[in-house]
Formats: C-alpha cells, structure tokens, sequence
C-alpha cells in the first residue's frame, strides 16, 4: 500500500523521463503496450509465484507528479517548461490486464500487460520491475521453502539482513503469500495483517546470571506464549532446564509452548530434544529451530529425521541468496497497430498484447499453458490475465492476504511436484498458439 502523502513518481530511472521528453517533443502518443515477463530461470527453479501487483496497481491508478517534483525536475535543467507542465497534467489513462498475486507462472509469459499512450505506459517501466521483480522472487524462494518443510510451519525471521526497510516489509508480505505462517516483522504484522512471532535473543538469557531463572523470568511475563532459546550454553542441558519449567508452568495453568535450537547440528540435537521433552512428559511441547536455513538445508534435515515442528527462516530466503535477482525485463510489444518484437541476441520478446491460458485435468492439476494474442480463445482452458485497470481506475478492491494465501495453495497444490524439485530437473511445458507464431516470425521479418 502506497502512503498519499509518500509518492513514488520520482523512483524512477533518468531515462524513462528523457525517453518520455523526447516522445513529448516529436509528438509521439500511439496507444502502446508494453509486457513485463521473466526471461529465464534461475539456479534450478522452474517456476515463479507472482507477488506485488497490488503495490504497482496503486502506483498506476494514483500516478501523479507533486509540485516538488517538478520544481526538482525544473532544477535539473534537462527538461523544457512545456514538458513540465505536460507532467504536472500527466496521470495513468490506460488499462492493465494482469496475472493475480499467489498465481503460478513461467518465464516467457507476461505477469502483466500495460496499454496506454506511449509516455504514460514507459513511465510505469522502473516501478513495475522493481516491485514485481523482488516480491516475486521472494515469493518463489519463500513456496521452494515451503514445499521442502513438508507440512511444517515456517516463520519469516529475515528483517534484520533484509536490503532495507521496503525489502523487509515486502519480504514479510510476500512469503506469507508462499505459505509462511507468520513473521518476526512487527510493522509488518500492522500493514498486512501478518501473525507475528518472535522468542528471546541469546542476549536475554546471558542478561541473567542462570539460565533457569531467564526462563522462569520470561515464562511469568508470557505465560501463554513461552518458547525458549535453549542453546545458549549446552543445547541438551538447556532442554532438561526448559522441562523443568514447563512442568512449573503447568502446575499453575499456563503453557509452555516451545524451545527454538539456534546451533549445532539440528537433527541430532532435535532428537535429544524431544527424548528429553517426552520423558518429562511434555510430548505436546514444540521444537522449533532456527539458523540458516533455506529450502536445501530445510530438506536436508527433514530428511535426515530432525524432529523439529517449525523453522525460523531469514537471511537466506530474505535476500533469496541463491538467486537474487530475476531476468524480469519490461517491453514495448505494440505501438499504435504496429507490433514490436525485439531480436537482440538471448533477450527476444513476444510481440503484441498477449492472453495466457491454462490447461487442467479433470482434478485441478497443470497439463501445460498456451500464451496466445489477446483476442484467441483456447478450448477448455482458463486465461490468467484479468483487466485489473481500465481507463485509468481500479476494477476492483484488492482481494485480502487470507485470499491470496487460498489461490496460491490451491495452485501450488495443482502443480505437479517434479516441478517443484530443487534441482529444476522438469521444464513446465509453454507452447505458443499458432497465431502468435506467425505474429513473431512476421514481426522478426519486419526488423531485418
């Protein structure tokens, strides 16, 4: 949700002004289309989660530049007071059609399809990457995490090594589209409406001089949310000490809901952990553990038998470490009734406005897609891109986080697993309609 008072026109890229004065001064206004789509795959994914539309959606229908703006851009002296005054008139006109946050998709098809008169559609160019490309990516890092928890919970704990404040809180949001139950963002929880869930910091526990009065301290001032850090000296020692504790707790009605394990090797200790949970009779008690981990090390240890119930994950899936930046690019497809292709060398585009349609079996479950022209129909299929702006206005309100979340586990769900391994061994099949072949060998011919 963008602030009113807090507008972001001039978080831009130089060149999209100097592009816009230029089309300003030769009278260039076709109505253009412009698609923003993701080239390639990277480090073994072979699928995207979309996330961010609603940020960009408030962006476009709210665009306008304030008087500061302009009297910035009059300062720099690149720009004549013609073009400002056309700016200081300027607003969003044109329609967007758009794939649905929590919507599975694949590199070539376009998230998001933008149609207007030329200078008011570039415009939106740097925005739209920039907040469609992180929220995306960390959505499909956050749904990598989730498949490989294998029903375990998972909590966003990246905020403190997050690229910034904006990065945080967008983290927060878009891995729990992916599936993630909660964060340690506290202003987070506020906007979205995200659970919040935090522990104690090794720093609390060594702030006393014993280990067993830190929990006793901690347990009285939350006596129904108590999870404590056992592993700030002996991991196994700390658990017969939260035992101890949690069964203080109980004999005065309260709850001891967890221990988090922080170090060390996570599934011997898990297992020692819960030896000693149950035999002290709080088999109901949770382990969670934190450190770390991302999608592999998370499957790692699943698979070596950890009995942990929850993971803490932050930096890793935060910055999405091992891919941390997309090839989402952002391009002219049609000017007036011209379409446009480009043919630079690994960086081809689709030409023309575009629909996209998916096919299912009987159950729900992904067969293939089909990226058509705009105006195809394809038989017993479903089309992804919905007009979410038209003439300048939002359609509709936002759909809410909760049903966000729903479309993307019923999605996630209907994609088969083989495209869900972590080595991105399985292309998901995208074929081109027939007609949009012909369109792109046509406009390829045309650029020679």
């Amino acid at each position: 949700m963008i602030n009113p008072l807090d507008r972001y026109e001039l978080l831009t890229d130089l060149y999209e002004l100097t592009m816009a004065a230029s089309y300003f001064e030769n009278g260039m206004a076709e109505q253009s289309t412009f698609s923003l789509f993701i080239r390639n795959y990277p480090n073994g994914r072979s699928f995207f989660v979309a996330a961010g539309l609603e940020q960009f959606l408030d962006y476009a229908a709210g665009f306008q530049f304030s008087e500061s703006d302009l009297t910035y851009l009059d300062r720099t002296g690149l720009f004549s007071d013609d073009f400002l005054d056309y700016l200081k008139a300027v607003r969003f006109t044109g329609s967007v059609y758009a794939l649905a946050e929590g919507e599975i998709f694949f590199k070539d098809e376009p998230v998001l399809e933008v149609t207007a008169p030329i200078i008011e559609a570039q415009i939106l160019e740097t925005f739209a990457i920039n907040t469609m490309n992180l929220q995306s990516m960390i959505a499909t890092k956050a749904a990598r995490c989730v498949h490989a928890a294998d029903g375990r919970r998972l909590v966003d704990f990246s905020l403190r090594r997050t690229h910034g404040i904006d990065a945080g809180l967008k983290v927060a949001r878009s891995s729990y589209i992916a599936g993630f139950v909660a964060t340690s963002n506290v202003l987070a929880g506020k906007l979205y409406g995200i659970p919040i869930s935090g522990t104690m910091a090794h720093s609390y526990v060594t702030s006393f001089e014993d280990e067993t009065e830190a929990f006793r301290t901690f347990a009285r001032s939350f006596p129904q949310k108590t999870i404590l850090l056992i592993d700030t000296y002996d991991t196994v020692e700390g658990a017969h000490k939260a035992a101890k504790v949690g069964d203080e707790m109980g004999k005065h009605g309260d709850k001891l809901l967890g221990v988090r394990l922080d170090s060390g090797d996570m599934t011997l200790l898990s297992q020692e952990v819960r030896h000693v949970l149950d035999e002290e009779g709080l088999s109901d008690v949770e382990i969670f553990a934190s450190s770390g981990f991302d999608e592999y090390k998370i499957a790692r240890t699943v698979k070596d038998g950890a009995r942990i119930d929850a993971f803490g994950v932050g930096t890793k899936m935060g910055v999405s470490a091992d891919a941390p930046y997309f090839d989402m690019a952002y391009k002219l497809v049609q000017y007036g009734e011209r379409p446009i292709m480009k043919v630079s060398t690994g960086k081809a585009n689709l030409p023309g406005k575009k629909q996209v349609f998916r096919k299912t079996d009987h159950k729900g479950r992904f067969l293939e897609d089909v990226i058509c022209i705009r105006n195809e129909t394809v038989e017993a299929a479903r089309p992804l891109l919905e007009p979410v702006i038209e003439d300048g206005k939002l359609l509709r309100k936002h759909p809410s986080m909760d049903e966000i979340r729903q479309r993307f586990r019923k999605n996630f769900a209907a994609l088969d697993d083989r495209y869900k391994a972590l080595d991105g061994a399985h292309s998901y099949p995208v074929k081109l309609s027939a007609r949009l072949k012909a369109l792109q060998e046509a406009s390829s011919a045309l650029t020679v």
